[in-house]
């Protein structure tokens, strides 16, 4: 999500335990101090009574894990309000139009990676501050795909990486073993290791012995999503639109209607209430699981199910979500804001927003700190690797073009699923639809 999360509602971001206290003096000058990022800059007035807002959209971790308590324990002068959009795109939507009016921005804005390539374009990334030249911010510390991603053609770096949604695939050990499929993490990701075509068939096999009223996954658009994610080459292809002839898109479709023909998707919407639902009710057995995708299932599965899910390695490497913060020039404490941005952006920040909701940081400093690599979930796999899982995977990760318009490019194909999931419609005729919704609205 977070779809986007790359697209998502709802992010662990999104998307899983945390110590939630203040930090103390020692951990301020480890990182608020040092090249990770924090600090202080000599243009913010540490003595000036502000509020600082934070426009995001699910859930990003940050309140959850504390660290907006442990800032203004830190700094006394400064009040964080969080304006927090549920839907990702009704956040994009907003931003969008405050951008045009130029007024109405949070001091703080966070921008999906579906948004990302159209937000350092030429034509909005003037809008956002140069984060690279802010105090403490250091270019090796992330990812390099990452960096790159909210870096423009000039070299102005206008959003710094929150975090990144390697894949893996969580599942339902008890469906698993009701349905006669192995249960341990190393026998499941072997079921379908290299290739997610070998997922569909174990969708199939699942299907063959389900328990009643169960399905393997919950949504063949998450299939989609991951299949094109796993990919270096996506919907854009030098600069422009290539989906039409992507072998990732033909062979994430056709593996999505495969699911959907052989009965073994539950045909739901994700991020929806009836998605949400469906975790509470255990009627699906696997859903795609960027990490930000644990703290969906922990949330919506509900005490009931503690200890019932687990988390096995995806097919393949690849990148579903993630997130970027900005800061808006037009902002009324801009010197404050970057001061913000850059402490949250430090490894152990990064590290704790991990442990509180499944967020793999983009600073690839966290992943050398205890509890990261080494912390399993004690809601999702309590014996899993979850943080080496993730963590392997976000160093597999693969760069990929993305392009201005890829959010709005994934919406429209896991629409067009939806047409064939809940409205019956044949492949040939969703296909087409979604192409002429395209080509009509996306240039």
């Amino acid at each position: 999500m977070r779809t986007s999360r790359a697209t998502r509602t709802t992010r662990s971001r999104r998307a899983v335990v945390l110590v939630t206290t203040v930090l103390s003096a020692t951990a301020l000058l480890a990182t608020g101090c040092s090249s990770s990022g924090s600090g202080s800059s000599e243009a913010a007035d540490p003595n000036e009574k502000i509020t600082l807002t934070v426009g995001d959209f699910g859930t990003f971790g940050f309140k959850e894990a504390g660290l907006f308590d442990a800032y203004t324990a830190l700094h006394p002068n400064i009040t964080i309000k969080e304006n927090t959009t549920t839907q990702e795109a009704d956040y994009w939507t907003a931003v969008q139009t405050h951008l045009a009016a130029g007024s109405g921005l949070d001091d703080v804005q966070a921008l999906e990676v579906g948004r990302i390539a159209l937000a350092t374009s030429d034509a909005l990334s003037g809008s956002f501050q140069d984060l690279s030249k802010a105090p403490g911010i250091k270019k090796d510390d992330y990812l390099p795909w990452k960096w790159q991603q909210g870096t423009t053609a000039s070299g102005k770096t206008i959003g710094l990486g929150t975090d990144v949604g390697p894949m893996a695939v969580c599942y339902r050990q008890d469906l698993f073993q009701a349905a006669g499929l192995p249960t341990d993490p190393a026998a499941v990701s072997a079921l379908w290791a290299g290739d997610w075509a070998k997922y569909v068939e174990v969708g199939q096999q699942f299907q063959a012995k389900a328990p009643k009223g169960t399905f393997f996954m919950d949504s063949a658009t998450g299939l989609f999503n991951a299949t094109v994610s796993s990919s270096t080459e996506q919907y854009y292809k030098n600069g422009k639109l290539n989906y039409k002839d992507s072998a990732s898109v033909k062979t994430a479709w056709d593996l999505a209607m495969k699911a959907d023909a052989a009965g073994s998707s539950q045909g739901l919407k994700e991020f929806d209430p009836t998605w949400q639902t469906a975790f509470t009710q255990s009627t699906f057995a696997t859903t795609i699981c960027p990490s930000w995708q644990q703290a969906n299932i922990e949330k919506y599965s509900g005490p009931a199910n503690a200890g019932k899910w687990n988390v096995a390695q995806a097919p393949a490497a690849g990148n579903w979500g993630g997130s970027f913060l900005a800061v808006p020039s037009s902002g009324k404490h801009v010197a404050a804001a970057q001061d913000l941005v850059a402490w949250l952006s430090a490894p152990e920040q990064q590290a704790k927003v991990f442990q509180k909701v499944g967020n793999i940081p983009s600073n690839q400093n966290a992943y050398s700190l205890p509890g990261v690599t080494d912390f399993k979930n004690p809601y999702i796999g309590p014996n899993a690797p979850t943080g080496q899982i993730f963590s392997t995977a976000a160093k597999a990760i693969k760069p990929a073009e993305t392009g201005p318009k890829a959010g709005d490019l994934q919406n429209a194909f896991s629409n067009g699923i939806l047409l064939v999931e809940q409205n019956g419609k044949s492949a040939g005729d969703a296909w087409n639809e979604t192409v002429k919704q395209i080509d009509s609205t996306i240039q």
